[in-house]
Parts: C-alpha cells; sequence; structure tokens
C-alpha cells in the first residue's frame, strides 16, 4: 500500500552565467601599477640628486626624529619639512646652460685663434733675428720657416757645398750648431713644446745591414736636440725626436737632392702636442 505521508523534495539548480568573474583582479593590478610609478619616480629622483642631497635623506631615515631642519651635527637636513628643499636637484642643463655650451664653440675658436696669432708672431720674430744676426745672414736661405696643421716648422737643410753633417755623420759642423744655439734662444719665447725629427736622401749606405739611414736619421735629430738644450732649452720642452730616414722626401722629384737631408723643429700646437702623447698611450696628458 502506497504510503501518501512521504514529503516530496524538489530540487533547484541555479545556473551562473559565464564571463564575468568580479573586479577584484582589477584593484590588485592598479595597486600594482601605483607601487611601480612611485618605485621609479623614486629612482628617477635619487638619480636626479648629487651625493651630498642623497646623503642627507640616508642620514634622515637614520634618524627620523631629526624634523628639526636638522641630519646631523651642524649639517643642514636635505628636507625642508616646512615645504621645499633647502639643496636643488639637478634636473639636467637649463636654456641658459645650453647657451652657453654655443659660447663654449666661440672661446674654443678664439683660443685657436690666439694660438695662431702667437705662431705668427713667432715666426716674424725668427724672420727678425736671422735678418738682424750677422751669424745667420749668410745661411739663411738654408732656413725655411712656414706654419703647418702641427705648429710652426723650422727646417735647416742642406745645401751642395753647404751640409750642416758630413756624409754619414751624425756630427754637426760648427756653424749648423751656432744656427741651433741662435734659434733656441728665440722658440723659448713661447711655452709651446717642440718636436724634432730627422731627414736623409735616398742615398744608402754601402753596408747598410749594420748601420743605415734610419739610424743616421734619428742620431742627426738627437744632435740637434743636444744643441737646442746647450742652447738654452729645457728637456721638459721636448715633445719627442724621431728619424725618418728617406720617408718624407722634400723633393719628391728627386730623392738624391741634398735639400732632403734636414733638420725639422716645430713648435707645437696644444693640440698636436696632446696627440702626440695619445698616440703614444700616455694615460696622462702632462
Amino acid at each position: 500500500m502506497e504510503d501518501k505521508t512521504r514529503p516530496i523534495i524538489v530540487k533547484r539548480i541555479k545556473k551562473v552565467q559565464g564571463g564575468h568573474h568580479g573586479g577584484s583582479w582589477k584593484v590588485a593590478l592598479a595597486d600594482f601599477m601605483t607601487a611601480m610609478f612611485a618605485m621609479f619616480l623614486v629612482l628617477w629622483l635619487v638619480t636626479a640628486m648629487d651625493e651630498s642631497q642623497r646623503r642627507g635623506i640616508a642620514d634622515y631615515f637614520r634618524n627620523p626624529t631629526a624634523i628639526d631642519g636638522r641630519s646631523g651635527p651642524g649639517q643642514p637636513s636635505v628636507l625642508d619639512f616646512e615645504g621645499g628643499t633647502d639643496l636643488p636637484i639637478d634636473m639636467g642643463p637649463s636654456q641658459q646652460q645650453i647657451a652657453d655650451g654655443y659660447d663654449m664653440l666661440d672661446v674654443l675658436d678664439e683660443w685657436e685663434q690666439f694660438q695662431e696669432e702667437q705662431l705668427e708672431s713667432l715666426q716674424a720674430d725668427l724672420e727678425a733675428a736671422i735678418e738682424k744676426s750677422q751669424a745667420l745672414e749668410p745661411f739663411k736661405d738654408q732656413l725655411l720657416l712656414d706654419i703647418t696643421p702641427e705648429g710652426l716648422r723650422i727646417q735647416l737643410v742642406d745645401k751642395r757645398n753647404r751640409p750642416m753633417f758630413d756624409l754619414g755623420s751624425p756630427v754637426l759642423r760648427d756653424y749648423a750648431d751656432s744656427i741651433l744655439r741662435e734659434l733656441a734662444g728665440v722658440i723659448n719665447r713661447v711655452p709651446n713644446r717642440i718636436s724634432i725629427a730627422g731627414h736623409t736622401d735616398a742615398v744608402g749606405f754601402s753596408n747598410g745591414r749594420d748601420y743605415d739611414n734610419w739610424e743616421l736619421s734619428a742620431d742627426r735629430a738627437n744632435a740637434a736636440r743636444r744643441t737646442l738644450l746647450a742652447g738654452g732649452t729645457e728637456p721638459g720642452r721636448i715633445a719627442q725626436v724621431v728619424g725618418l730616414a728617406d720617408t718624407v722626401l722634400f723633393d719628391r722629384e728627386d730623392p738624391y737632392n741634398p735639400i732632403n737631408r734636414r733638420i725639422s723643429i716645430t713648435v707645437l700646437k696644444p693640440d698636436a702636442e696632446k696627440a702626440i702623447f695619445e698616440r703614444e698611450g700616455a694615460r696622462q696628458f702632462p
């Protein structure tokens, strides 16, 4: 017999629509982005500060109770608790500083012009000294002066019947020694360093294995250096002494022309002087 007193249970299933999972993730992302922005802002501010400002902030966090405007004994705080900061933050060059940079280009141009005028003045002094000197007057056609990109170049060249050195010898003749001593006095009027180079013609030695034009040209350049020192040139004024053999001919059409045998003394411009030391690997230009 069927039991009519049994309760009837009805189950209802609630269906949830897909596509919406709440907005909590958006809040978390916004917090994260805010934190990242704040972190990059702090990093940017720290890199824009100088060392004293960073030290002041570090002192403040070590002693946060120092709200009287002091970060240490007798030291002003980098923070102003009433608004603002006592020390300016370097935010990069201003428009005025950029304009001043263009002014520096003008200053450099003026400095180069001054150097050029100084060398031209020295050239005029040398030419006047050669004209006035009775000792140099017979040899003025062997003294060649010109201004090059490196500086004022003074060349003492051989003549067919009037060489500065005996053939194959690094020993200066008396008149060449006198010329160099006279030049030393005039060169000493400017503080520029000098470069000395020895040159030969293309005539080789019969036995070039033991001694050749490279060694001869270097020895002649050093002979000129010693004579300049004897004439009063300070040792520190000499930037370099080199022998170039016949690699830089004065007369390229005739490598055997005696005029190729010469001593070149260059009163160096500052840029050329600096380039010598940098080329040779000097760590710091003196």
